[in-house]
Order: structure tokens, then sequence, then C-alpha cells
């Protein structure tokens, strides 16, 4: 065991394999954030606790698991957020149906309520049996036990590991050797931070990418897009960023990344009315390259020996590869304003449909096999879509559907086809432990009240997007699929615009917030977005709770999903307000809420001063946000905000402030900047 950080040990045994995460990581540690965090100085498992072994199948690990743990992480988990007692395997898989760790984004990475962490740098498929079976030999106390055989269902099947210290096992296939990283805390959530932090910090997005997405009808032609992009102009939508579903390349599957002149003639003139009307583009891709694509030369000789869908597998790790797919990406989209790109298809597909995705005996330049590969692909993606931008000093937030280990760093925000909206919560409750970001976008609704329930939770997510590709006029014109197509109208569809406009304007009202919380994600190490035990790790009430989840420091959030008028929600020890009300309520105690269908439980930490924006149509480079506050609770007399350009990557060079607010009296606050950015991005109002 050899500490290699403040608060971070390595173990190795063995050789390890040449393809890991940690070969792959491009973004530094972040050393300087990490020393500032408090630690103890000990690891979390002593040489002796740690039992590593070679067997015919690879490497096996154990790790000691104390009866009073509860572990939580392997990354995207959309069905369970505890997993004490449970096997994972880390698959990637789109289509992760079943409770068995399959995910779009797999990370060997998690942590425990005792306040640690552990990280196990492979690629591969491996499995973690969190304390699922006790060793030969550990029930042989219970040799004199005289309790009669039951014979109902559940004595017969229910049995669960007696209670008492067990073991994770851990199972790494092919390898001959592994290095674990083992993350103190002295909680949980510090445990997180330093594994974020090792991985180089969270990523700070421009301030543009906090507010409303849109994403049009595959089918669009250029003359739909421009008559959406007014329709929310005129009806004063509030929308940020664009986005083009697969209809605008020549070739989508495989891609050409070439638009097509067809149905976007001039397509330069029609970008450039949507620029002019304060929109960002973002464009979908995936990663498969078509044989009529001006990189597939290329690409040819630094892909892999199995196509999909027609198209070359370009092995981004070979760096000649990610040169020809990131200077295409420059030259062609970024340099011309391409804000971002949706990047699908890269999380396996093949275990549904076999043709979507290269099988896992697939050899790269690389050297990586095939299964190495899908567990590397999404983050191999994400960093040769964003070098374009860090070349041209301008960041980027965009969508992934697969990512990994150590992905902290990058702007990217995972997405799914599963239409349920209760996994879409859990996802945003889970990706906190794992240095991941998810959207639970609306993909669909079967109502009007299923839309703006929809909505509402992702109005209070990482990206409040609306991904509209099925339908051609916006959902609060006719949620219907046929009918929205064919053009009829639902007779309310006013008011109903009118709703969707009011929560929208609330995201946009939250971005001074939202940008602070990302902040400190990037700083600190600090989820924006996290589960509650992430913040409440001593209370077990909290330990299985998978929707609510805090949004920054200080919201907390619980959706409500179509058919609900209430819900119980647990609000942990401490006193809370309502949002909407700033009705009290003291905590430590589940409460039964019923707010309406216009709003969804939110509640506030006794204490908060909450910044609160005049709501924006879009957020420009220039744009000043002009603050108001709330107070919740008495004492409710500071706050702190992030300020810095919003679209630059200055502050690597320490161009930004810490804005100290704090009330004086009811009309009265002394503000305080900190730092040596010369700009001012909040003007306050009281």
């Amino acid at each position: 065991m050899e500490k290699i950080l403040n608060g971070i040990w390595k173990y190795r045994y063995g050789i390890p394999e040449q393809h890991t995460p940690l070969l792959y990581r491009e973004k530094a540690i972040s050393h300087e954030q990490l020393q500032q965090l408090h630690c103890g100085g000990t690891a979390p498992f002593s040489d002796e606790q740690v039992i590593a072994k070679e067997t015919a199948r690879g490497i096996t690990v154990e790790l000691p698991l104390k009866s009073e743990e509860h572990i939580y992480g392997f990354g995207l988990q959309l069905h369970r957020v505890d997993h004490t007692g449970r096997k994972k395997v880390l698959r990637v898989n789109s289509d992760p149906v079943a409770d068995t760790g399959d995910s779009h984004a797999p990370v060997p990475f998690y942590v425990s309520t005792a306040g640690y962490g552990v990280y196990v740098d492979t690629s591969r498929y491996a499995t973690f049996y969190c304390g699922t079976n006790l060793r030969k030999g550990d029930s042989e106390h219970k040799r004199l036990d005289n309790k009669e055989v039951g014979t109902s269902e559940i004595e017969l099947y229910g049995y669960q590991v007696s209670e008492g210290d067990r073991t994770v096992v851990i199972d790494i296939p092919a390898a001959r050797g592994i290095d674990i990283y083992f993350f103190e805390g002295p909680d949980l959530t510090a445990a997180v931070q330093r594994y974020n932090l090792f991985s180089g910090g969270g990523c700070l997005p421009p301030l543009w990418g906090l507010g409303m997405w849109y994403r049009a009808y595959s089918a669009a032609k250029k003359e739909d897009v421009t008559r959406l992009a007014h329709t929310f102009r005129n009806d004063q939508i509030p929308v940020d960023v664009f986005g083009f579903e697969p209809g605008w390349q020549s070739r989508a599957y495989s891609c050409s990344f070439v638009w097509d002149d067809n149905r976007f003639p001039d397509h330069e003139a029609m970008l450039g009315e949507l620029y002019d009307l304060n929109y960002r583009v973002n464009l979908w891709e995936h990663l498969f390259v078509h044989p009529s694509s001006p990189i597939y030369e290329g690409l040819k000789e630094v892909s892999g020996n199995y196509e999909v869908w027609e198209g070359l597998v370009p092995d981004l790790a070979v760096p000649e590869a990610k040169e020809v797919f990131s200077g295409h990406h420059l030259k062609e989209f970024a340099a011309k304003g391409i804000s971002g790109f949706k990047l699908d298809e890269c999380d396996s597909s093949d275990f549904v449909h076999s043709s979507w995705s290269f099988p896992d005996i697939t050899e790269f330049p690389s050297g990586m096999d095939g299964e190495q590969m899908h567990n590397q692909l999404g983050t191999l993606y994400q960093s040769a879509i964003l070098a374009p931008y860090e070349e041209l000093g301008v960041r980027t937030l965009s969508q992934v559907r697969s990512s990994g280990a150590l992905a902290s760093p990058f702007p990217f925000v995972l997405y799914s086809d599963l239409y349920d909206h209760k996994v879409f919560i859990r996802g945003v409750v889970n990706c906190g432990f794992s240095g991941l970001l998810w959207s639970p976008e609306v993909r669909q609704a079967e109502s009007a009240e299923d839309l703006i329930r929809r909505i509402q939770t992702t109005v209070f997510s990482p990206m409040a997007l609306l991904n509209c590709w099925r339908i051609p006029n916006p959902p609060w014109m006719q949620v219907d699929r046929e009918k929205n197509i064919n053009g009829e109208f639902l007779d309310n569809c006013e008011q109903l615009r009118d709703t969707c406009r009011s929560l929208f304007e609330i995201r946009m009202s939250l971005i001074p917030y939202l940008y602070t919380a990302y902040a400190r994600y990037h700083y600190e190490g600090r989820p924006p977005f996290r589960a509650l035990v992430m913040d409440y790790p001593n209370d077990p009430n909290v330990y299985e709770i998978d929707d609510a989840y805090m949004m920054g420091d200080y919201m907390l959030v619980a959706p409500m999903v179509e058919g609900e008028t209430e819900r119980s929600v647990y609000l942990p020890d401490g006193i809370w307000h309502c949002f909407w009300t700033n009705e009290t309520y003291a905590g430590g105690q589940h409460y039964s809420v019923s707010p309406g269908l216009e709003r969804i439980p939110v509640f506030m930490k006794d204490g908060t001063l909450l910044p609160l924006a005049q709501p924006l149509q879009h957020v420009a480079d220039d744009a000043v946000f002009e603050i108001s506050f709330r107070s919740f609770g008495d004492n409710a007399n500071a706050c702190t905000l992030y300020e810095d350009d919003g679209k630059t990557y200055d502050f690597r060079e320490g161009s930004y402030n810490w804005v100290q607010v704090t009330a004086l009296s009811e009309d009265s606050y002394d503000i305080t900047r900190t730092g040596n950015y010369t700009g001012q991005r909040y003007k306050f109002n009281w």
C-alpha cells in the first residue's frame, strides 16, 4: 500500500494490463485542490486486509466489508441506489433492463458509508460481489442452531447473508495484475471528491449550457428548423440550444459527417440565421464512419477489424485516428460555430441488436480488444470531440450515450432511450457517486400531465433538455405523436404552453445558483447533483432513497410522475423550507405533500439566501444576470456566487471571482468580489 497523494493510496498486485482508464486519462490531477481536503492520513485498509491472487480466470481481490456499511457507485446504475448485498457486472449495455450492473456508463469505483472509496483501474467487465457470500467455514458457529426448517416460500427462498462482517469480492477477467486506488474520507462525500479531483476535477460548462435545450424533429428540413426557431423567440419560450437529429447528415447509419444538401441547402445561411437569433447549435452523430465520409480513407488503417452499420470503428486510442477525427470536427463544425455534439450509440447496443456494435473479439490497432474498447469508447469519444473546443479556447456542453472511469472533467451529459420516468429520476440520484452527469430528458409523454411532470424533473436536473426528435411541433401543442405530425393540436395548447414557459423560466432563474454548484464540482470535486446519502451518510433513512436528491448545497428536489397527486418526502435532519411557499418543516421526518400539478416538492435548507436571476430568453456571451434574493429562515444572510466570463478557459489562468453577498438589512446587501476576473456577470437588485 503506497500513499501517492493526500488521502489517496495505491495498491498493486502482479503486472497490470497495458490498457486501462488511467493510461488514457488526459486531464491532470487537481493536486492543489486535493491538498486542501482534510484527511487523517490512514489508508482505508492495510496490506494484510487486501487479499489478491491470480486465478485461471484472471485476478481476484477481496476487501473487508463491515456489517453496518452500505455501498454506492459503480457508474450510472438505473435500477438501484444501494448495492449492498448485490452482484454487479460492469459491462457497457445500452439496454440495462435488470439490476445486474449493466450500464451506459459502468465505473469500477464504489464508496461506502464508512467513509472511503475504491477504484479498480481496469477496462474489463469486472464483477463486484458486494457482500453476497460468506467464505467457507464462516457459518460453522451455527452448527448448534436448532431453528426449525421453514416451509413457506419466503423461508425457503428468501435467504440473506447473516449479520456480521463480510467481504467485497472483485473478479477481473483476463488480467494478470491490477492497480487499486483507495480514497480516504472522512465521509462518503469527501471520498467522492478525492476521486473526482484525482480524475482532474469536475467539468465547468459554459453558462449557456445550463439554459434550456430543444432537439428538433429528426425529419425536419431547413424551413421546419427556422419556423421552430422563430416560434420560440416570438412566443418568448426560453431556449439556448437548438439540436439537430440524424437527418442533418447525408448518411447517418453509419455517418458521413457531411451536411445533407437536399434537406439543408445552403446550411451555412441557415446556421447564420440561428446564430443571429442567439441559438447555440448541437449536432447528432455517432462514431461509425461511412465509406462516403471524407475522413474514411484517413481512418481505415487505424480502425478495428469489424464494421458497424457498414462503417469503420476508428481506434481513438491511436493518436493518428484522434487527429483525423478531431481535425474534421474542428475545421467543418466547431470553427464554424457549432457549439457541441450529441454522441449517440457508443454504448454497445449489441446485447439487443447484434449488428448495432462491434463484438468483444474485435481487434484494434492500439492493442485493445473489443471488451476493453467497449468500456473505454465513451471517454475516448468525449476526448476526441472536446479537443477542437479546447483548441479554439471555448467551452462546450454536449451529450454522450456512454462514459466510464475518471470522466468527471468531460463536459458531457449522459442520456438514454429508456422512457420510464422513475428510472430517469434514479439516474439523477446515482450519477453523483461516480463523476458523471445524467439528463432525464423529455423524450415522449402520454398526456399533458406526463409532459409537465417530465419537464419539472428535467428543469431541476444537470441538463434541461426536451428531445422532440419524434414530433415536428412542440409537445405542448400536442403530446400524441400521430396527431402532432398531422397538425391536430390540443384545445388547451396555449395554456399548456404557458405552463411550460413558466417552468423554463424557473430553470433560467436558477442558472447563477447552478453555475456556482458546477464551479464547486470543478474546484472541489463536489457533485452538483447527488443522492441524499452523500450529504447525510449517518442517517439510515436516506440509504435507499432513489427518488429525491440534492441540487447544489441547499436545495432538495423530490420529483413526481404522472398519476401522482401526492407523494412522501423524507427531509433529513435540520430545518427545511418549501421553495414555493417558504413554509417551515422539521427534519428527520417523512411528509406527505400535495403541491398540485404545476409544482413538485422542492425544499431549501434553513439559512439559505437563494440568488434568483430575472429569466433570460437565452444566455448571450455578454449576458448579465439581474439577481434578487429569497431568504429561507431567520439566519439567511449570506451566499456565495461564482463568476467568470462563462465561455472561455480563462478561469484556468485564475480569471474568476467568488462573490460574497451579505444581507445588512431587508433592503441592503454588501457585495465583495474576490478574484481576478475584471468583468461583472451579476447585477444585484434589492
